[in-house]
């Protein structure tokens, strides 16, 4: 009995020891990390929601609140600049690729850093989606010329340079830090 209680006491110390803040787990959150959102608005200046970049262990937590969009799948992508100019959204440049990597988390020579899941909404307008970027910085994200949000008319195939065939862009923010 005794010595089943010091393993047990042992085990339990180990553990806790391993609650060490310097090796948190990728995506955990980190204290006093930095924020950043960008206000969701179509071609017609309506808003349709926003997504929020916060700091995590490891890289950027970015989730996304939608409303008013057409319903079905939506690709999602952080694009590299931080502009939104109706009503195409051109401005707001191409996806965030620091890395170099092709598109699409799919593709076996990606993903780049602007790649999320596809966003799906409802028929009340409403989607939500959430997604750790790993080496990802606000840094990064906040550079000189800024990055935007980008939701497109269709699904992201997850594959296809350099926008996964995810269409037209219909929704668009500009992070700010928050």
């Amino acid at each position: 009995m005794r010595i089943a209680t010091f393993a047990l006491v042992g085990a339990a110390a180990f553990g806790l020891a391993a609650c060490d803040q310097k090796g948190l787990e990728t995506g955990t959150p980190v204290a006093g990390g930095q924020s950043a959102r960008a206000m969701l608005m179509n071609a017609a200046g309506v808003d349709v929601g926003r997504a929020t970049a916060t700091d995590v262990a490891g890289g950027l937590r970015f989730t996304v609140d939608a409303k008013a969009l057409p319903p079905g799948t939506h690709g999602v992508h952080i694009h590299t600049t931080g502009r939104c100019d109706a009503p195409d959204f051109t401005t707001a440049g191409g996806h965030w690729n620091p890395t170099s990597m092709k598109h699409g988390s799919m593709n076996p020579q990606g993903p780049h850093e602007g790649d999320l899941p596809n966003l799906i909404t409802g028929t009340d307008g409403r989607g939500t989606v959430g997604v750790t970027i790993p080496g990802a910085t606000m840094a990064g994200l906040l550079d000189a010329d800024g990055s935007a949000f980008v939701v497109h008319a269709g699904p992201d195939d997850l594959m296809t340079d350099p926008a996964g065939n995810s269409g037209g862009r219909i929704a668009c923010g500009v992070f700010q830090p928050s």
